[in-house]
């Protein structure tokens, strides 16, 4: 299959290195210097070289932010038969794109990224695929997703937004407000160390990705959870309620078993 990639950054390169010994791929970047570091591939700067590619599916990979204006860009010059396929972590427009683009799609969502997964390992990791779209699509990345050992989840779109809203909002939060409270120790323990290596992590992803992420509308439930749990157990502490503490530790670590 002829594959052209949006965008050189780190998942772009990571679906190129992927697919690029199977399929003829091209990878298409508006910064030339983003393609040095690509290879097995054809590198692309213009549309015109996407003209004369004719590609059969188009995989954006650009940042969240531009995922919209990169599709915007290269429609024009796309044979209509082609599919469109995005891994956006955040579907806001998505649907409503697809649907009035005219092209056959697939939109899927690897709950995963460079700053933490081990590329090389994904036998623990998890991807959704979306349930709307073109069948052959999702099939498509349905065995490319397995060849990796992923765990494949199949959601609509509004299930995955209740499920990004859960999953990424929580442990989002929770860092930031680690970070935001913390002072740096001269001698940090095991578990302040970890917690500082995820704080950094996270906050070294793209800003308007965190924004939009926490500014999904099912997030403010979510950590409302938060104030409510945190007020309960501030209470238990204020009190020194040993009786309190033990109930909630058990509450918790069932949680965290179940």
């Amino acid at each position: 299959m002829k594959i052209l990639i949006l965008g050189a950054g780190k998942m772009g390169s990571f679906f190129t290195d992927l697919l690029s010994f199977q399929h003829e791929t091209a990878v298409y970047d508006i910064h030339p210097q983003q393609l040095r570091f690509v290879y097995n591939t054809y590198r692309f700067t213009s549309l015109e070289e996407i003209r004369e590619f004719r590609p059969e599916l188009v995989l954006n990979a650009v940042t969240v932010k531009y995922t919209l204006d990169a599709f915007r860009q290269v429609l024009p010059v796309l044979p209509r038969d082609c599919i469109l396929s995005d891994i956006a972590s955040v579907k806001t427009g998505l649907k409503q794109f697809y649907a009035e683009s005219g092209f056959r799609y697939v939109s899927t969502h690897p709950m995963f990224g460079p700053t933490f997964a081990s590329l090389s390992n994904l036998s623990h990791e998890n991807a959704i695929l979306i349930t709307e779209g073109d069948h052959l699509g999702r099939i498509f990345f349905k065995d490319l997703y397995g060849s990796l050992g992923l765990h494949i989840f199949e959601y609509s779109f509004e299930e995955h937004d209740q499920t990004v809203a859960y999953s990424l909002s929580i442990p989002f939060v929770s860092t930031f407000v680690f970070a935001a409270v913390m002072k740096h120790q001269e001698a940090p323990g095991t578990t302040f160390k970890k917690h500082m290596a995820i704080a950094r992590g996270l906050l070294g992803e793209d800003d308007y990705l965190l924004q939009e992420i926490l500014f999904n509308p099912r997030t403010p439930a979510q950590v409302e959870h938060i104030r409510v749990e945190l007020k309960q157990l501030l209470e238990i502490i204020k009190g020194r309620d040993a009786e309190g503490m033990k109930n909630y530790l058990a509450k918790i670590r069932g949680k965290i078993e179940g």
